[in-house]
């Protein structure tokens, strides 16, 4: 769906251009809404990554909704969208593609050509990616970092925007690999989708066992353009600098030895977080502060998507293990922890 985008080129544009994208994020939720009931905080941490250009890895029990998520989403947006099973004997190249040997009947000349994969789409579902082999968790590497594939030494450009929404079930640890770090690092946020509450539940039930139980049919609100302009508009927030200093010094806070730690709290940690968790923790707030009227960023942005941005990236140690602390239990004390005003 082709829409003209207004141009960015000055102060009343971008603002004109804000006010627009909140309506538009508002017009996705409804949408989405119609068919997924409640776990309103998951979708909107869904279209921040949609917004911010990064990857999601939503971690839930079954039956929680999130391939519906995923599907829902692509409908409404109108991009082509894939879906992998993600199994033990799945291969590399049943994600990428692979070459194949192609005879010209005429001249009976024989040359190679590559047959594109399930990877190549927009909106791509990653379903159980703990599922599959480390070596076929390694084929999506370049795709999310890069945006682009590489087979037979030739790199193939994949189509903007792409979006990798993964999906993992924390409590069957059979048969499952555990996502390396350099693999969870791709994505932007580690979403943790919880049960439904009571009348969120009875909803679900009415919808799906009354006499009419058919899904509602989502309507594509937003077109490639809109999408690719907001993205842009996203870059364009304003990130003060105590409040980007902010950012920095959470993350840091979590590196083992650093001068900004705190010493109780680094025992708790093997591993830090890496610098994409800084990138990934001003973007995401970028986003926030749209959904939420605003063209600059707020500490209490930061704040607000530190345990999705951070959470991933960071390793426990034993003695956390031993104390039952998770890793979101640690974000928070050094949220309450690590003042937000500047510090030289």
């Amino acid at each position: 769906m082709k829409t003209a985008v207004p141009s960015l080129d000055s102060v009343e544009s971008v603002r004109a251009a804000c006010a627009d994208f909140r309506v538009s994020a508002d017009r996705l939720r409804r949408e989405i809404g119609r068919v997924l009931v409640g776990q309103h905080d998951i979708v909107e941490q869904v279209l921040i990554a949609l917004f911010a250009d990064g990857h999601v890895l939503l971690e839930g029990v079954p039956g929680l909704g999130k391939t519906l998520l995923v599907r829902t989403l692509g409908e409404a947006l109108g991009l082509k969208f894939s879906r992998i099973q993600f199994t033990p004997d799945l291969m590399p190249a049943d994600i990428l593609g692979t070459q194949i040997v192609v005879e010209d009947q005429a001249s009976r000349h024989r040359d190679f050509q590559f047959r594109r994969g399930p990877i190549f789409a927009q909106i791509l579902l990653a379903d159980e990616i703990n599922r599959a082999s480390p070596k076929s968790q390694s084929a999506l590497l370049e795709a999310m970092q890069e945006r682009s594939v590489t087979v037979g030494g030739q790199t193939h450009k994949l189509d903007r925007p792409f979006l990798v929404l993964a999906t993992q079930n924390p409590i069957e640890q059979e048969g499952t690999y555990p996502l390396p770090e350099a693999q969870l690092d791709r994505f932007l946020l580690k979403v943790i989708i919880n049960y439904a509450q009571r009348g969120d539940l009875a909803m679900i039930v009415d919808r799906t066992t009354g006499v009419v139980s058919a899904e509602a049919k989502v309507k594509t609100v937003l077109g490639l353009d809109q999408i690719l302009h907001a993205q842009q508009l996203v870059r364009r927030v304003l990130v003060a600098p105590h409040v980007q200093d902010y950012a920095v010094r959470l993350v840091l806070a979590t590196h083992p030895g650093s001068v900004w730690g705190f010493e109780d709290l680094q025992r708790m940690l093997v591993v830090g977080s890496s610098p994409r968790g800084a990138q990934s923790l001003v973007m995401a707030a970028k986003v926030r502060a749209l959904l939420a009227g605003r063209c600059a960023v707020s500490t209490q942005d930061i704040a607000a998507m530190a345990c999705a941005a951070l959470r991933h990236r960071i390793v426990r140690s034993f003695e956390a293990e031993a104390a039952g602390m998770s890793c979101d239990a640690i974000i928070q004390e050094i949220l309450g922890r690590v003042p937000s005003e500047f510090q030289a």
